[in-house]
């Protein structure tokens, strides 16, 4: 009958830069969807280079080199006889777009150059490309020689164009046109495209997959058709993760679905779909408007059919239930592959983790320790990439992991740095952990290194600084913190580069960080302490989220040492003990909970709130605790430590993007570093607030 079409779609973990390794994973997927009788080959937006080169965009090499690696897909056999779309960066009129191009049989079919930018979070896509504002508008293209060898043509269609085969009719849409509400699939549907694809770059938040799903659905719903969803998967380079999510959807039901979080570098989802179903969807719910539809989308023609003569007997998929992860298994999942290809690209031999105790540290060994988990399961599962690069980063050609437990030990460490100010009690919560995941444990004692450095510092000014507790000062009391702090960073950086050396085996250890989201955004650690670290897997992520995550792990992967951790007060232990005892606590020195840091984090920053603003929401939103006076101390409090420690996010660790409230300094949060802490107008508007709700309340 010719009319079911049998479509793919894919996640390639693709590495900025790395376009040998980018052709070969591209080439995989394309064989992989021949293999499923698809005749319709999607990928990753900027496939071919990577989609993180930022600063790299600009160079010529980059336009250079995809173009190369475009060649060699022209050329190969394997993408013969099926239409194939990648992603590249393309110059023309010496204007730099981000381009989908299309080609089968050796001939590029047509430049689908993208219209609607992403510009905002982690993504400054304006400072490399232009969108392409022409609509409906065409161009032609003139090929670099090195093109036009393979595919003797000189120029080809370079626009708002769509692909019109001999059975239906394909649009592209890239990545953030998707979540416009100028969508290019709502004109292009109503002028009888039947296929959308769409290209993505799109990266983990938590609780984010069901917005991406949800926008997919509703493409389709409003006026019917076929969507197509790629995306990246992995690190590329960068601190966002790519989460996958391939999909394929018609009429408003997801029909393929692809995984969120995997250690697969290639996955491709195919469907068979009926182009009879999209037609008569639309018959009812939009001929009017289809009528009426006054500009219509250039079509490219090319004679090949996506459908064959005999499909009578094809079975078509069905639409299914998405399984949307809780955040707590994203938080066990997303880092974790985070991690292990920051690990197996940076080519150290594996992770150093000072762990104190206390729910931070503690969560980071266990996204280490479902790292393990997911790379085992993969070893069992038949993945020879990932046994691969096991194999080259414990450096033994002939190892294969058995237990998770087992490969902690190999590729985790972790140390106890104790100083007098330490407790039993969480030195026990350390060792006992790390015996429960097996990473290989040492306790440090830095008291001599510390008295070392006073001692220096005495001998120069005679003077030696006391705790608050003996008699000294608020200053004096802080920097004998800081300096406990900061010799934690240089020991565990030395560790990190001699300990497998004094063991004697090959290769340093990448330092983890375990400083989280809320106190990045009020400043509450020490510059240049162990929050300073290589990489740090759970700095986007909140302390109210880290405490459920270790609550699921505690149950999920046997831990029962994380019950007695959470049930301590989190402190940094850098002051005296009295009796024994711990009194210091975080929330206590921070002037506020981190529940209510949460709330205020996401006020910063997701509802655009400056101190005043701020001040006017959180009134009503906790008018059943605290008094407006109670309320505007919270906000002065706030703003005053946020400005005073900016200064902290310019050298803050690289961490895991998965909160839309992160303060991260580098890309996301563009802040300045030198505040007035003094907020002066600000403070008067809410004090001026404050009194006049309290002169309207004794009028009552």
């Amino acid at each position: 009958m010719g009319r079911k079409v049998t479509l793919a779609t894919c996640s390639l973990n693709q590495w900025t830069l790395d376009f040998e390794g980018n052709l070969e994973r591209i080439l995989k997927s394309i064989e992989i969807a021949k293999h499923h009788g698809a005749k319709y080959r999607l990928g990753p937006e900027l496939e071919i280079c990577g989609f993180g080169c930022a600063d790299h965009f600009y160079e010529s090499d980059t336009l250079l080199h995809s173009f190369q690696v475009l060649r060699k897909l022209l050329e190969s056999p394997i993408t013969q006889d099926i239409i194939c779309d990648v992603g590249m960066p393309i110059m023309h009129h010496n204007v730099r777009y981000n381009c989908r191009v299309l080609f089968l049989n050796r001939k590029i079919l047509l430049i689908r150059p993208k219209m609607l930018m992403a510009n905002h979070g982690n993504y400054r896509e304006l400072r490399w490309f232009s969108p392409w504002n022409q609509l409906r508008k065409v161009e032609e293209y003139f090929l670099p020689r090195m093109i036009q060898e393979v595919t003797g043509q000189d120029t080809v269609p370079f626009g708002d164009c769509v692909l019109s085969t001999k059975d239906t009719c394909i649009g592209s849409e890239i990545c953030a046109e998707l979540w416009s509400p100028r969508s290019p699939h709502v004109d292009m549907g109503l002028d009888g495209v039947e296929i959308f694809t769409n290209s993505s770059a799109s990266h983990h938040e938590l609780r984010k997959a069901d917005q991406r799903v949800n926008l997919v659905r509703s493409a389709t719903t409003k006026s019917g058709g076929i969507y197509l969803y790629a995306n990246h998967r992995g690190c590329d380079g960068d601190r966002v993760y790519y989460d996958g999510c391939a999909m394929v959807a018609i009429n408003g039901d997801i029909v393929a679905q692809g995984a969120q979080f995997s250690l697969n570098d290639v996955e491709v989802i195919t469907a068979t779909v009926d182009l009879e179903d999209v037609r008569s969807y639309r018959g009812e719910l939009c001929q009017p408007l289809m009528e009426s539809e006054p500009k219509t989308c250039h079509r490219v023609k090319v004679d090949f059919s996506l459908s064959t003569g005999d499909d009578l007997c094809l079975p078509t998929h069905q639409p299914i239930t998405w399984h949307f992860h809780t955040p707590e298994e994203e938080i066990s999942l997303g880092p974790a592959c985070w991690l292990w290809d920051y690990l197996r690209r940076s080519g150290q031999a594996g992770f150093l983790l000072p762990l104190s105790g206390g729910v931070d540290s503690s969560s980071t060994a266990c996204i280490v320790h479902s790292m393990c988990v997911l790379l085992c399961r993969a070893v069992e599962d038949g993945n020879t990439q990932v046994l691969q690069d096991i194999r080259r980063v414990v450096g033994d050609d002939c190892y294969c992991p058995q237990q998770a437990r087992e490969l902690c030990t190999r590729i985790f460490t972790t140390c106890y740095m104790a100083s007098e100010n330490s407790s039993e009690d969480t030195r026990n919560r350390a060792r006992d952990l790390a015996n429960q995941i097996g990473s290989t444990h040492m306790n440090i004692n830095i008291d001599m290194a510390v008295k070392g450095i006073l001692g220096i510092f005495s001998a120069v000014t005679g003077r030696w600084p006391q705790f608050r507790a003996n008699g000294g000062s608020h200053r004096e009391n802080l920097a004998l913190q800081n300096v406990q702090a900061r010799v934690r960073m240089v020991l565990a950086y030395l560790f990190a580069q001699l300990s497998l050396w004094a063991s004697g085996r090959p290769g340093g250890l990448l330092v983890l960080g375990s400083a989280n989201v809320d106190e990045s955004l009020t400043g509450y650690f020490t510059k240049y302490d162990c929050s300073s670290a290589d990489i740090n897997p759970i700095g986007g992520i909140s302390k109210t989220d880290l405490k459920s995550f270790l609550l699921y792990c505690a149950e999920q992967f046997q831990l029962p040492a994380l019950r007695g951790i959470l049930a301590a007060p989190p402190t940094a232990e850098l002051e005296p003990l009295t009796d024994g005892q711990v009194l210091q606590t975080d929330e206590a020195d921070m002037g506020m909970t981190y529940s209510e840091l949460s709330v205020i984090g996401r006020l910063r920053k997701i509802s655009k709130c400056g101190p005043f603003s701020m001040f006017c929401k959180l009134i009503h939103m906790w008018k059943d605790v605290l008094s407006p006076t109670e309320v505007a101390q919270k906000v002065k409090h706030f703003f005053r430590m946020y400005s005073m420690n900016r200064h902290k996010m310019t050298t803050v660790t690289p961490s895991y993007h998965a909160e839309s409230y992160s303060p991260d300094d580098n890309r996301f949060d563009l802040r300045p570093f030198l505040y007035n802490t003094r907020w002066t107008w600000q403070f008067r508007c809410i004090d001026q607030q404050v009194s006049q709700l309290a002169a309207n309340t004794s009028k009552q």
